[in-house]
């Protein structure tokens, strides 16, 4: 009786709205990311069937709505013989206003951008926080907003959408705590760097470009900004095309040797422009092009937070002293503080500009971490924290904004880190744990150099001496690293590709051939198979070349061999 009823009432519903066919375009509209379809039976019986992304043109029977229970229910055409309902308010005229939601949460701490053009940073959210929808500027396949305009107090700008969620409830859900979060929270934090919880785990989507793409193991020469160099680029082609080497490495940015004289240095930091080589544009651009055209990929490598010119320009972006207010030196340097965000946006406006001017695949950036060797001097510094964060999460953070920015340029983010972050148990110091940054960059690059390891280190005598040795128990507890994270990078190495130093010890080996080979398949044996780059700051031909039989090997394929 109660069904009938309710079919009767839904027929005069559909009298009253009318019975002629009235087809009209429309879009659908949600305050999520899906919109909801409904069937109706011949009972007026309402019930959920699939749902479909938001945002997509329909094709509307205005005449055919039906009401039931004071909702209205339009049919949206699926095929040409099939219909669903849709609720009247998830149709809309006009596309802009396919997005309905007033408020989100954040799901992933993420950065505010206030200029979408040059990056600029103006808030910082945190994880459960309730922002106010001001607009959007895309919808992405999956009906969610590429970007949300939101309003956080007074700060208006934009936040990626893959950081939001639609209710505060799920915002605050970890990813797979009783995994993740058991492993994150038994690491200890001895020296300051930060609590590894407090860092953000979701998984990461990672990006493909339909014109560049990554090889799957980099077998890497690094070039300095010299002109003999980078200006002698065709005799390094020549010599890598006798090898299986397919990249270069190229510095854009070292601290207190900026390659080119870039506009972001001349809008930014001055020094660093006037101290960039003259002429040295058309070098870098006939260097990539040319590699390019042989077939190469070309990363840039930046330095971050080591930049001694930078400071003298914006001293109050540096790392101070409290008692003086003066700029803190480090290590020879002045150090930028990571947790500033005018820092931030330097480093990437200048990956950005390098890359849609000269075309590079990949921006590597080096001394992504706060200062080393601090902990006597902690409480005598000023780092200028403000948003109140770890250094892990600060840099963390980072990492994610300059992958953010430069992915929308179209090329890749690889993050140098300090060999001693493959270590367990602890954050670092400077604010480097492994599994947060690979979680989020394309590629991670170690520095394990083994004379930079202790002697009796992983209870090896004169590692330095033992590159294989060494390499390969670094290795395996990157492995390690890398399974604490649900979205791990590629790891492509550094290898020392210098003789020993003789403070270290004066009968060091060489690191000729033989030894650069030992390194690296001491990292393939640990099943590190994303490549490696040679360090030799010089990067002297010469030396390449009487290395040469460790870059004629294909490493990858011969591990793939014996995993068969």
């Amino acid at each position: 009786m109660k069904k009938s009823l309710l079919y009767l009432l839904a027929m005069l519903a559909m009298v009253a709205c009318g019975q002629d066919d009235n087809i009209q375009e429309r879009y659908l509209a949600s305050a999520t990311a899906e919109v909801q379809l409904y069937s109706i039976d011949e009972e007026g019986n309402v019930s959920k069937d699939k749902t479909r992304v938001r945002g997509g043109k329909v094709r509307a029977n205005i005449g055919k709505t039906v009401k039931v229970e004071k909702t209205k229910y339009i049919p949206i055409e699926i095929t040409k013989k099939q219909y669903a309902y849709v609720k009247e308010q998830s149709l809309v005229e006009n596309p802009r206003e396919v997005v309905k939601e007033k408020v989100v949460y954040v799901r992933t701490p993420a950065s505010i951008i206030t200029d979408c053009e040059t990056s600029l940073v103006g808030g910082q959210t945190e994880k459960g926080e309730e922002l106010k929808v001001l607009d959007y500027d895309s919808l992405r396949p999956d009906g969610r907003a590429h970007r949300y305009k939101v309003q956080q107090g007074k700060v208006k700008g934009f936040i990626y959408g893959k950081y939001i969620v639609f209710s505060k409830k799920e915002a605050m859900l970890r990813y797979k705590a009783d995994k993740y979060d058991k492993i994150h929270k038994a690491i200890k934090n001895p020296f300051g760097g930060g609590e590894a919880i407090g860092c953000d785990f979701y998984p990461t989507e990672r990006v493909k470009f339909a014109n560049n793409k990554m090889p799957e193991a980099c077998y890497s020469l690094y070039l300095n900004i010299s002109p003999s160099v980078i200006g002698n680029i065709e005799s390094y082609i020549a010599f890598a095309k006798e090898t299986k080497i397919n990249t270069f490495v190229i510095d854009i940015k070292d601290n207190e040797c900026p390659g080119y004289k870039a506009e972001a240095m001349a809008k930014y930091s001055p020094t660093n422009h006037r101290y960039a080589g003259k002429n040295k544009e058309e070098m870098y651009r006939k260097a990539v092009k040319r590699l390019h055209e042989e077939g190469f990929y070309v990363v840039g490598r930046i330095t971050c937070f080591k930049d001694s010119h930078l400071v003298k320009d914006h001293p109050q972006v540096a790392i101070t002293e409290k008692a003086t207010g003066k700029p803190f030196k480090h290590n020879k340097a002045y150090w930028p503080s990571a947790y500033d965000r005018k820092v931030w946006q330097f480093n990437v406006e200048l990956a950005k500009e390098a890359v849609r001017k000269f075309g590079f695949n990949e921006i590597n950036f080096d001394y992504v971490c706060f200062p080393d060797r601090m902990t006597k001097v902690e409480k005598l510094i000023d780092y200028h924290n403000r948003y109140n964060e770890s250094k892990v999460q600060a840099i963390q953070r980072f990492v994610q904004y300059a992958c953010d920015e430069i992915h929308a340029v179209g090329a890749y983010v690889s993050i140098d880190v300090f060999g001693e972050a493959a270590n367990p148990g602890y954050t670092t110091a400077y604010g480097q744990y492994w599994p947060a940054i690979s979680n989020i960059c394309d590629a991670i690059c170690g520095m394990p150099y083994p004379d930079h390891f202790t002697n009796g280190y992983y209870g090896i005598k004169k590692p330095w001496n033992h590159p294989y040795e060494i390499l390969k128990a670094w290795g395996e507890r990157v492995q390690q690293r890398q399974a604490a994270t649900p979205t791990p990078a590629a790891v492509r190495t550094w290898v020392q590709a210098y003789p020993v130093m003789r403070h270290v010890d004066k009968n060091g080996l060489r690191y000729d051939a033989a030894d650069v080979e030992k390194e690296i398949r001491g990292l393939y044996d640990a099943g590190l198979t994303g490549g490696y780059t040679t360090w030799h700051s010089g990067s002297n031909l010469t030396k390449y070349k009487a290395q040469k039989g460790a870059f004629c090997i294909d490493y990858l394929k011969e591990h793939k061999a014996k995993k068969r």
